[in-house]
């Protein structure tokens, strides 16, 4: 953030960020499907991620009617698919900060994170179908569906958690260098990014206001999302 404060012409080059996050997700993916694969499908297991395919569903729905209060109901339902599903980048961030005070928590919450994704976006897309009047508006439901299903970032999670499923600790040890031993070196890079980012928007305060720009700007996960609203 200083960096772009003091103007200087630090910067990541657009394709590197892409591909650090690629790295990120199939890292956290890789190491839940060990950690799942070692603590098994249990009744507490399958309790968890069931609730949170439960709070991937409701939290749209209540965040939609509080975003309508100033917004229009597709940037509304747009934004609140973003809040119900769960952001990559506070997931790894938060198992980072963990990692680093020694407090243990389980791997197989990244198999949460994928599949949280899915469901917001597609509460997301019935709130906007109940609360338009627009005609022309035409949905492709097997369009939305394969997207938030098969979209990059669900698709290398649960692809990776599979991978570390399979493997388990052999895997887990023929990748750690890579898995682990990189990772948090590539992390530092994709937050100076976040940095950058979040510094150059800064600005948009004085052009939205501080509620918009709350609700548009919480990471780089959102303009993904807004395909949401051409829909």
């Amino acid at each position: 953030m200083m960096a772009v404060f003091v103007k200087s012409d630090l910067e990541i080059p657009a394709p590197v960020p892409k591909l650090l996050s690629l790295y990120l997700l199939f890292a956290i993916g890789f190491k839940g499907g060990v950690e799942l694969i070692k603590s098994g499908m249990s009744q507490e297991v399958g309790l968890t991620l069931l609730a949170a395919v439960l709070m991937a569903c409701v939290v749209p729905l209540y965040t939609f009617f509080i975003l309508k209060l100033k917004l229009d109901t597709y940037d509304a339902a747009a934004i609140a698919a973003t809040y119900g599903s769960i952001s990559a980048v506070t997931f790894i961030t938060a198992s980072a900060f963990l990692t680093a005070l020694g407090i243990n928590f389980d791997g197989y919450m990244v198999a949460a994170l994928a599949l949280m994704e899915s469901p917001a976006i597609i509460v997301g897309l019935i709130l906007v179908n109940l609360f338009t009047e627009d005609e022309k508006r035409e949905f492709s439901w097997s369009e939305v569906l394969q997207e938030a299903f098969l979209n990059s970032s669900v698709f290398l999670l649960v692809g990776s958690l599979l991978i570390g499923v399979l493997t388990g600790e052999h895997g887990w040890q023929v990748l750690e260098p890579f898995t682990q031993g990189l990772f948090y070196g590539v992390l530092t890079f994709f937050l100076l990014d976040m940095g950058l980012v979040a510094a150059r928007r800064i600005k948009d305060l004085q052009k939205t206001g501080v509620f918009t720009d709350l609700v548009c700007h919480t990471d780089s996960y959102t303009q993904r999302r807004y395909w949401v609203a051409d829909r």
